[in-house]
């Protein structure tokens, strides 16, 4: 016999409809079709998963490795020995010093420790000043060309953007004729009376000019206790004078050519700014100074961090503009240790103590970068703790 419907009605006057056997039960019912549901599809363990990630990132982590890792831990054996670029550095015909490279830059006195410490002070200085010029001047421009009613915008970001993109070697060579004794720097200076020095070839430091004109040293013949006393193979009258006139030419060089690029980082990050803080800022009747301090600067902390970082990175490892103005001359004042490991190797045939230089650099950039990190890191209010 066919089953049966029966109904059933509810107090309330509704009418329910009795299970048939058989047939399917409703959605959250307790039958057999309600526990059946349709089974997931089987996940790939993480071991599977990991296999492969690395698959699709071995292309990247062989070409690192050949070209990035591998090249580093051959220069950093190459530190270890004593090489003159002739033989295979791995064989035993080469020579194991260990670390008497690293020991004859900065422990033992000679003319290795001499010209390193003197590289590692010219380039103190290039940083010192570089730095924070570039990074005010890219910022400035920044705000400059990130008006809204500035005519021909375009233009002018195309203009400060120009010697970026420009040759340094072609740069440095304008350079050379623009600061010559004779050249145009010079020149513009006899007009408003002013004798210009012989750039490229006066060794003497700005601060002890500085201090000589007011009397206090005579920078050609210094005495007294900074002429007495040294630190690492230079007198202290060497570290405190300040970097030479050869080198300021190098760091206007490098003031010129960076801040385009870094006008472009602050650019961007001005344009990502939220209009409502400036309006609500506006609104409350805060000044231009006050709007740059208090909201605009705030909103750039992340990328003031990678503009300096940037910056000093790149500071520390100037080599182009050195190798064509000057080559470390006059009297090393413009001898960087970058150009240091360069001459040491290719042109003393010791690449031993040109890769030491050039592990000790990296180290020295390293720890810069972390002091910087922390320096810069933004600081938050650690919540108390309830009595």
């Amino acid at each position: 016999m066919p089953p049966r419907d029966t109904t059933r009605t509810a107090a309330g006057g509704s009418s329910q409809t009795a299970d048939l056997p058989g047939a399917p039960d409703a959605p959250g019912g307790s039958g057999p079709a309600a526990a059946s549901h349709t089974k997931p599809a089987p996940r790939v363990g993480r071991r599977g998963e990991g296999a492969w990630g690395w698959l699709f990132v071995s292309p990247m982590v062989v070409i690192l490795g050949l070209f990035l890792v591998l090249p580093t831990l051959m220069a950093l054996w190459v530190s270890l020995l004593n090489w003159d670029g002739q033989s295979n550095p791995f064989s035993g015909e080469t020579k194991f010093v260990g670390l008497d490279n690293y020991r004859a830059l900065l422990t033992q006195d000679g003319l290795d420790r001499t010209l390193f410490v003197t590289s590692l002070r010219n380039n103190f200085y290039y940083v010192l000043l570089t730095v924070p010029l570039q990074t005010i001047l890219a910022l400035g421009l920044a705000l400059i060309v990130n008006q809204r009613m500035l005519r021909g915008r375009g233009a002018l970001r195309t203009t400060f953007f120009f010697p970026s993109v420009t040759s340094s070697i072609a740069v440095s060579t304008i350079f050379l004729f623009l600061f010559q004794g004779s050249g145009a720097v010079n020149t513009l200076l006899s007009w408003i009376g002013v004798k210009g020095p012989n750039w490229f070839n006066d060794p003497r430091g700005i601060l002890s000019l500085l201090l000589g004109g007011l009397g206090i040293v005579d920078p050609n013949n210094p005495s007294g206790t900074l002429a007495n006393h040294s630190f690492m193979g230079l007198s202290w009258f060497e570290w405190l004078s300040g970097p030479s006139v050869a080198m300021c030419t190098i760091i206007v060089l490098a003031v010129w050519t960076t801040s385009g690029t870094f006008m472009l980082i602050f650019l961007a990050a001005l344009q990502g700014i939220p209009r409502e803080l400036e309006e609500s800022a506006a609104i409350e009747g805060v000044n231009r100074f006050q709007m740059l301090r208090h909201v605009t600067l705030p909103a750039l902390r992340p990328v003031l961090f990678l503009v300096l970082t940037l910056g000093m990175i790149g500071t520390w490892q100037v080599f182009d503009q050195v190798y064509v103005m000057s080559q470390g001359t006059p009297g090393n004042t413009t001898l960087t240790p970058a150009f240091l490991s360069y001459s040491s190797a290719f042109g003393d045939a010791d690449f031993g103590q040109g890769a030491a230089i050039a592990f000790l650099l990296l180290a020295l950039i390293l720890t810069m970068t972390g002091l910087q990190r922390l320096a810069l890191r933004e600081r938050t209010a650690r919540p108390r703790r309830k009595r």
